[in-house]
C-alpha cells in the first residue's frame, strides 16, 4: 500500500476515534443530566448531597462543548452533526446554570444561563427544527423558549421577554399547524396555548406601575438590593446576626404564576438578592464551569470557578456562607407539609453560628371554627400550602368545619415552634396571617413575625390575582404606594424624585429605630424588642423591617384602609409613638402623596385612625 493510502487510512481511523469519543461524551452527558433533572435522585435541600454530582456534570459538558468546537468539521462530515444538536447541548448547559442559580442563589449564574440561551437564539441553532419532521425536536425548541423567558424575567429584560413571547406564539402556531408524522400529539396545542397565556398573564401582572421615558416608552426598574438602595444603619455591637438561609413558599391559589413561580415568589426572591454586577466573580477555587464565547463559536470556552465549598471535591466550610453575595434560598411552589418541614429542617441544620433563617409564606388561609381556642398553636387555623389532595381542598372549602380534627396538610403556627431554637425571621402573607402572632419564644432566640393585612378594601380585591399588596410593599414601596393611590404610570424624572422621598422615609425610620435602642440603653426605657436590633445589622432584614414600617404608616393614614384587619401586624410589636406613629414619618408620606397629586387619598395628620 502506498504512503498516500496509509496516511488516508490513518486519517480515517483518527476521524472514527473522534466520532466515537464524541458519542461517548454525548451519552455520558445525557446520563448525568438526566440524573439531575428527570430522575430527581438528588434532593434540592442540603448542600453535600448534590454538589459533587453537579460538578461532574459540568465537567463532562465542558469537555463535550470543547470537543465539538475543536472537531466541528470532522463531526459535520463523519457524524452528520446538525446545528440543532449543538443548540441542544448549549440549552442543557444553560439549564445547568439556571438550576445552579436556584441552588446557590448566586445571580451571576443566572447571567451565564442567559448568555447560553441568547447565543442559541442569535445563531439560530433551532431555526430549521421545523424542517426535521420531528415533533419531539419542536417540543424541545418550545421548552427552550419557555426557559429563556423565565431567565429574562428574573433578569428584568422585559423588552426581550416580549420579543420572545411573540416568537414563541409564532413557533406554537407553526408546530400545531404543520402536518407532522403520527408521533405528533394534538393535545400539545392546548397545553402550549395555556403556557403562552400563563406567560402573558404573568407579564401583565408584573407591570403593576409603568415608569415612562419622555417618549412614553416604559423603562425597567430593578428592585434587587444595591449599594445605592441599601438602607443606612448606625451599627452597634448588638447587631450580631446575618441572614444565611431563606425558604420562599408560594401557595396562593388563583395568583399569576409561570414555571412554578407565583408573582409573590418572583417578587420576594428578587428582594432578597443583590444586584448582579459585570465585574463580580464567584469566590473560590472549586470545579470549573464551561462558559460559551458568544462572539466566536470556534474558540475555546472561557472558564469560571465555582464558589468555594460548592465545587466537586471541595470541603464544606461554614465560613463559605459569609462569602456569598446572597443568602441561600429554597423556592417551594405549593409544597406538601412534609416537603416544607424537610426544607425547614435542612435550612435549620445549615445555619452557621450567627446565622438567621427567613421563612416567607404566601398562601391562602386554612380557617378554624373553634369557639374557645386554648392551643394557639393549632386551634386558630393556619395556611394551606398545597391543594393537591382532595382532603385539603375540602378543608379549605369548609374552612375548618370538621369534627374537631386538625387539617393534616395545613401549616399551623405550632409547626414552627421546634425551629425557633435558632434565630428566625418569619413573613406571612395570607388572609389568615394574624394567627402567627402567638408563636412563643420558648428558647430565647431572636424571633420576628411580619404579618400581612388579612383583608383589603373592595376596590383592590379584584387585583389580588396580580400578587399580594403586602409583598409588593416589601418588594417595591413606591410601586405599592402608587398602586394604592390608583397611579398607573409615572414619568421617570418624577419617579426618581418620589424615590428620593422613599429613601428619606427609610433613612428617618432607621434613625428612629436606632434612637429607640439608644433610649433603652441610656434611659432604661425598653421601647423596641431586642430581636429587631439583632436582625437590624443585616442589609436584607433591615430593608424588610423598614419597608414594613412604610407599609404600616401608609395604610394607617390611607382613607380606604380603615379596619385593623386591613393593616399589617408584627410580633413583637414595634413601638407606636416612637416609630409607627411618629410625626416625621407621617409627614414624609404626605409629602409623597402631594408629589404624586394623590393627597386626597390620605387623612390629615391630626385625624388619627
Amino acid at each position: 500500500m502506498s504512503d498516500v493510502g496509509m496516511v488516508k487510512m490513518d486519517e480515517e481511523e483518527q476521524d472514527r476515534k473522534i466520532v466515537v469519543e464524541f458519542c461517548h461524551l454525548l451519552e455520558k452527558s445525557k446520563q448525568l443530566f438526566n440524573g439531575l433533572s428527570s430522575c430527581r435522585d438528588l434532593p434540592q435541600y442540603g448542600h453535600r448531597q448534590w454538589q459533587a454530582y453537579f460538578g461532574r456534570t459540568f465537567d463532562v459538558y465542558t469537555k463535550l462543548w470543547k470537543f465539538q468546537q475543536q472537531h466541528r468539521l470532522i463531526l459535520d462530515s463523519n457524524y452528520g452533526l446538525k446545528r440543532w444538536q449543538i443548540g441542544e447541548i448549549a440549552s442543557k448547559i444553560g439549564q445547568l446554570y439556571y438550576h445552579y442559580y436556584l441552588r446557590t442563589s448566586e445571580t451571576n449564574y443566572l447571567n451565564e444561563a442567559y448568555q447560553f440561551y441568547a447565543a442559541i437564539r442569535g445563531r439560530g441553532y433551532y431555526s430549521r427544527a421545523i424542517k426535521e419532521d420531528r415533533p419531539d425536536l419542536m417540543v424541545k425548541k418550545l421548552r427552550y423558549y419557555a426557559r429563556f423567558i423565565v431567565v429574562c424575567l428574573l433578569l428584568k429584560k422585559m423588552k426581550l421577554v416580549r420579543e420572545l413571547v411573540t416568537e414563541l406564539d409564532k413557533q406554537i402556531q407553526e408546530y400545531t399547524t404543520t402536518n407532522h408524522s403520527s408521533r405528533y400529539e394534538p393535545e400539545d396545542q392546548l397545553e402550549w396555548s395555556l403556557v403562552l397565556e400563563e406567560i402573558k398573564g404573568f407579564i401583565k401582572a408584573e407591570a403593576a406601575v409603568a415608569v415612562l421615558h419622555a417618549d412614553t416608552n416604559p423603562i425597567i426598574v430593578s428592585h434587587r438590593l444595591s449599594p445605592l438602595t441599601t438602607p443606612p444603619c448606625e451599627r452597634s455591637p448588638h447587631m450580631t446576626l446575618s441572614l444565611q438561609e431563606i425558604i420562599i413558599v408560594g401557595s396562593a391559589c388563583e395568583q399569576a404564576k409561570f414555571s412554578e413561580l407565583t408573582m409573590d415568589m418572583f417578587r420576594m426572591l428578587q428582594t432578597l438578592e443583590r444586584e448582579p454586577t459585570e465585574s463580580s466573580n464567584p469566590i473560590g477555587m472549586g470545579g470549573m464551569l464551561p462558559m460559551m464565547n458568544v462572539h466566536d463559536h470556534d474558540s475555546s470556552p472561557a472558564t469560571r470557578t465555582l464558589p468555594y465549598g460548592w465545587g466537586p471535591g471541595s470541603k464544606e466550610n461554614g465560613d463559605r456562607r459569609h462569602q456569598r453575595d446572597n443568602p441561600h434560598k429554597y423556592l417551594l411552589y405549593k409544597p406538601s407539609i412534609s416537603q416544607l418541614l424537610v426544607f425547614l429542617a435542612s435550612g435549620f441544620k445549615e445555619l452557621p453560628p450567627g446565622g438567621a433563617l427567613l421563612l416567607y409564606v404566601s398562601a391562602d388561609g386554612c380557617f378554624s371554627t373553634t369557639q374557645h381556642p386554648e392551643d394557639y398553636g393549632y386551634e386558630l387555623g393556619g395556611l394551606a400550602t398545597s391543594v393537591k389532595r382532595d382532603g385539603m381542598e375540602n378543608g379549605i372549602a369548609n374552612r375548618g368545619k370538621s369534627s374537631g380534627f386538625k387539617e393534616p396538610h395545613c401549616l399551623y403556627p405550632g409547626d414552627l415552634y421546634p425551629f425557633t431554637r435558632r434565630p428566625m425571621f418569619i413573613i406571612i402573607d395570607s388572609d389568615n396571617s394574624f394567627v402567627f402572632q402567638h408563636v412563643p419564644r420558648y428558647f430565647g432566640q431572636p424571633l420576628v413575625v411580619l404579618m400581612s393585612p388579612q383583608d383589603v378594601p373592595t376596590a383592590f380585591q379584584d387585583f389580588q390575582h396580580h400578587g399580594s399588596l403586602f409583598t409588593l410593599f416589601l418588594h417595591s414601596p413606591l410601586t405599592a404606594f402608587c398602586y394604592v393611590c390608583n397611579v398607573g404610570d409615572v414619568p421617570v424624572h418624577h419617579w426618581e424624585r418620589c424615590q428620593g422621598l422613599i429613601d428619606k422615609f427609610i433613612t428617618e425610620a432607621s434613625r428612629l429605630v436606632t434612637r429607640c435602642r439608644m433610649d433603652e440603653i441610656e434611659k432604661g426605657i425598653g421601647c423596641i424588642d431586642s430581636s429587631y436590633v439583632q436582625f437590624f445589622g443585616d442589609d436584607f432584614l433591615r430593608t424588610l423591617i423598614l419597608r414594613f414600617v412604610f407599609c404600616d404608616v401608609v395604610l394607617r393614614i390611607h382613607r380606604a384602609f380603615r379596619g385593623r384587619h386591613q393593616r399589617p401586624r408584627c410580633e413583637p410589636p414595634l413601638p407606636g409613638a416612637e416609630l409607627l406613629e411618629h410625626s416625621s414619618l407621617t409627614h414624609i408620606v404626605l409629602q409623597l402623596a402631594t408629589a404624586l397629586e394623590v393627597r386626597r387619598h390620605f387623612s390629615e395628620e391630626t385625624e388619627g385612625d
